[in-house]
């Protein structure tokens, strides 16, 4: 894996985006923060860092997804972290007023910019431009730094689940969050 060297005499370019398709390198840098990732224990779901064509698969196969959009983060221009909106199946009408965040992490290399809370803004901002009025995620309790964001960004925990996950054969608790996005 390539951290990406950060010059000492500048600010670091920041930025979050949508992904609609890879350009370049997008892929290989996506699947290299999603490695550094799951080795720092934020892998959202992954516990050990699969095969480099698993990764790929998975990643080429979440841009095709319907309902579903794909927000990376950039440390000058290098693809860090990533965050996802999915919205509800057309078949779910109750439902259609919330939306999902998931798959949401960022490369340890790359924390301390601000890119993680922006990555969060910007699929609030897409559900809200979808129309959304409530944005729901979960997480594992030992995500400690993505809670922090959450919360500060005014997420309410509203449930934990004991056996949300086993983790080396233990069980991990998991904390179920929403926000309203005051769109009534």
């Amino acid at each position: 894996m390539n951290a990406t060297p950060i010059m000492p005499d500048r600010e670091p370019t920041v930025g979050v985006n949508e992904l609609t398709e890879f350009r370049g390198p997008d892929l290989y840098d996506l699947c290299d923060a999603t490695e550094a990732a799951i080795e720092d224990g934020g892998g959202f779901g992954w516990l050990r860092v699969p095969e480099r064509d698993t990764l790929e698969n998975h990643w080429r196969g979440a841009l095709l997804v319907p309902g579903r959009q794909i927000f990376v983060a950039r440390l000058d221009g290098t693809i860090c972290g990533s965050a996802q909106l999915h919205c509800q199946p057309r078949n779910n009408e109750a439902q259609a007023h919330s939306g999902q965040l998931s798959s949401f992490f960022l490369a340890p290399w790359a924390r301390g910019h601000g890119l993680a809370a922006q990555m969060v803004k910007a699929v609030e901002l897409a559900a809200k431009e979808r129309g959304l009025s409530v944005l729901n995620l979960d997480v594992r309790e030992t995500q400690k730094q993505a809670i922090r964001v959450y919360e500060q960004l005014g997420f309410t925990r509203w449930g934990t689940q004991h056996s949300y996950a086993r983790v080396d054969g233990q069980w991990v608790a998991g904390h179920y969050y929403s926000k309203l996005l005051n769109n009534s």
